[in-house]
């Protein structure tokens, strides 16, 4: 039986209308068990893999696409606001950016915990990271934060669906050191400079899918080209190509 995709495009308000964004193309493909919805699987743990459709996988690759083009052009308006404060360079300070990290882990609720960031994290030039979290205490839940002049905000509660999986949405905070972050502005910035007409980059993030890390933006825009370009988890150069 083929399997399809569903999309769906909702209204947002201004953290939350990239997420609902990333939210619309769900994990149809491959079935999850009911009882692990809500808890994160470890790497150790796997499950059987569905069979290899072609048409499913053109479907998700053209679903992705769509996803990734909206995303950006969503992201454009969100990001003005922080383009018109004062750039600090945050996105290529290593010492701020693990500075924000290890006020992150010193959070009263995440004391001897580990720390789960759920769906998506935005990184602006001006110091500030938009970021949600599962719950301390209950798996159920995500909440959001916000990291301003130097500190993190108490959290607020996200609105899921029952048909959110969460499960899918995770990653350790591990897995995505803050210092990669300036890993990633650096090869950024370092091919906007070879394109005529591209801006350096104010803003990364980074969509979690199926456990895994996907980089934003995903192209760089001239004035007489564009480029593709995918990093790696670590935020290594993986692929740099003209479209």
């Amino acid at each position: 039986m083929k399997k399809s995709i569903i999309i769906i495009i909702a209204g947002s308000t201004l953290f939350t209308g990239c997420e609902q964004i990333s939210k619309s193309v769900k994990d149809t493909f491959k079935p999850v068990p009911k009882d692990s919805i809500s808890t994160y699987v470890k790497k150790e743990e796997t499950f059987p893999e569905s069979p290899f459709d072609p048409a499913v996988e053109r479907q998700i690759e053209e679903a992705q696409h769509m996803v990734n083009t909206i995303l950006e052009k969503h992201t454009k308006t969100h990001v003005q606001t922080h383009q018109e404060g004062k750039s600090t360079d945050f996105l290529s300070n290593e010492e701020k950016l693990i500075k924000a990290e290890e006020a992150l882990k010193k959070l009263l609720q995440y004391m001897g915990k580990e720390i789960f960031i759920y769906s998506s994290v935005y990184f602006y030039n001006d110091g500030n990271i938009r970021l949600m979290l599962q719950h301390p205490q209950n798996p159920e839940y995500i909440d959001n934060y916000r990291y301003e002049n130097g500190k993190w905000s108490d959290p607020s509660p996200e609105q899921l669906s029952v048909k959110d999986n969460i499960k899918t949405r995770l990653i350790p905070l591990r897995k995505l050191p803050f210092v990669n972050i300036a890993k990633a502005a650096e090869i950024y910035n370092e091919k906007t400079a070879r394109v005529e007409g591209a801006k350096p980059v104010t803003n990364i993030s980074i969509s979690v899918w199926n456990n895994m890390i996907r980089w934003y933006p995903s192209s760089i825009n001239g004035s007489r080209e564009r480029y593709s370009i995918e990093l790696n988890e670590n935020g290594t150069l993986k692929k740099f190509e003209r479209e």
